[in-house]
């Protein structure tokens, strides 16, 4: 058996390396964003998570503008949700993955391979085993009639519940279809979503609509025959390792919400393979892994507004381990206890987390409103008040604002008031 060496790595180092396996070690792009530019984007952080939530912008749009700069949020549409094409095949598919995520269509059989454990919806299974009818109903209307909303097809599938008095239920597909009960419709869909009988084949004002793998995928995709969960299992921590740059078993198996016996073991097999370096991160007490192929830059220039569902950030205690970062969402929060704010994004200035400000795009008034803004402890509040307003500028024009409006809120809202009155928008 091989010898395997533990380095040692200062965290300085190990932020740098995570920094740039995340995109932010490299320049914006000179010119418009393309859908090479994406796709590329899309190969090094495997997923973009999605999530309800539009306070500023919907999830799944930021990350690719803190990488890239400013895009046309159709080319992630379409990369998304267009049809296949022999022309233009689909790029990206929905799936449970860290969350509900946008991952490459070429990824689809390593979660479908048992690598992953089972979700919220295996408590679904129960409904399954006893309305097996609902699921082949739902399955044939998806088909009849996809891509389709949850609420089109409790429509189709549901109504009111059977007669009492011991009569006979219905028989025959358009009489049964009548006596589904319509939260059950909605809960089988998220089931056959969840396992992958169906998937997202388009969305309509952020709605879901279900449609067949087979309609949505590439054929190539859907020709790959079935992959042992040992060998998914390790392919897809060795893409959450190249995405993390330096990780914990535990942040490489979270990356993908994967179970840990199938992890570790993953894991020691890409060690003894020399895919993953073990090392040692001055100031952790959790081993690390180092992904061979991640380069440690000896600077990193970066400026970047993060969304609470970055890849780079998703994990809070990682994101304190690498930047000294204490970061928590406060949606949840009531009102009076919020520290920072309703969707507060950190701003990353060169490799370090300097200051968080809440967000919130008002597209009535066509203006990108700050309610609050905060600086870290020990960081020159100049520069940061300056860089962070050419941020936000760049930001307010992508989502099609006009003005930049600062609340009171947070020792960085003067300096930041003033930084943007100062400057200009680009262009």
């Amino acid at each position: 058996m091989r010898s395997v060496r533990t380095r040692t790595m200062t965290v300085e180092a190990a932020r740098r390396a995570a920094l740039a396996a995340q995109g932010f070690a490299e320049p914006r792009p000179c010119g418009p964003v393309t859908r090479r530019h994406l796709g590329r984007l899309v190969e090094r952080l495997r997923l973009l998570q999605l999530d309800s939530v539009n306070v500023a912008v919907r999830a799944h749009y930021m990350p690719v503008f803190s990488r890239l700069g400013g895009y046309p949020r159709e080319l992630l549409d379409e990369a998304a949700w267009a049809p296949h094409s022999a022309r233009r095949p689909r790029m990206l598919v929905e799936h449970w993955a860290h969350e509900a995520c946008l991952l490459p269509s070429a990824d689809w059989p390593l979660l479908r391979s048992g690598a992953k454990r089972a979700g919220w919806w295996r408590h679904y299974g129960e409904l399954v085993e006893r309305e097996p009818g609902l699921v082949d109903e739902v399955l044939a209307a998806v088909k009849e009639v996809g891509p389709v909303g949850a609420g089109a097809l409790e429509r189709i599938l549901g109504g009111p519940a059977p007669p009492t008095g011991g009569g006979p239920r219905p028989t025959g597909r358009e009489e049964h279809r009548s006596w589904w009960n319509r939260s059950d419709v909605k809960r089988i869909c998220e089931y056959l979503f969840g396992i992958g009988q169906l998937t997202t084949g388009a969305r309509v004002n952020f709605q879901r609509l279900y449609d067949l793998p087979e309609r949505v995928l590439p054929p190539a995709v859907l020709a790959v025959p079935t992959i042992e969960p040992a060998e998914a299992t390790r392919r897809l921590v060795g893409y959450a390792a190249a995405a993390l740059g330096v990780a914990s078993e535990p942040e490489l198996r979270d990356y993908y919400r994967l179970g840990p016996a199938k992890s570790r073991a993953a894991v020691a097999e890409l060690v003894a393979a020399g895919e993953l370096e073990p090392v040692e991160v001055v100031g952790w007490r959790v081993p690390a892994y180092r992904h061979h192929a991640v380069r440690v830059p000896r600077a990193v220039r970066a400026r970047a507004l993060l969304c609470p569902f970055d890849p780079l950030i998703w994990e809070r205690a990682r994101t304190e381990r690498l930047f000294g970062f204490r970061y928590r969402i406060e949606i949840y929060t009531p009102e009076p206890r919020r520290q920072h704010g309703y969707y507060v994004f950190p701003f990353l200035l060169d490799d370090a987390l300097v200051a968080r400000v809440d967000l919130k795009a008002d597209r009535k008034d066509r203006v990108m409103r700050v309610p609050g803004a905060f600086v870290e402890p020990g960081v020159p509040v100049a520069r940061v008040a300056v860089e962070l307003a050419a941020e936000l500028w760049l930001m307010a024009g992508w989502l099609e604002l006009d003005d930049v409006v600062v609340g009171q809120r947070g020792e960085l809202a003067g300096p930041l008031a003033v930084a943007l009155r100062v400057s200009l928008p680009p262009g």
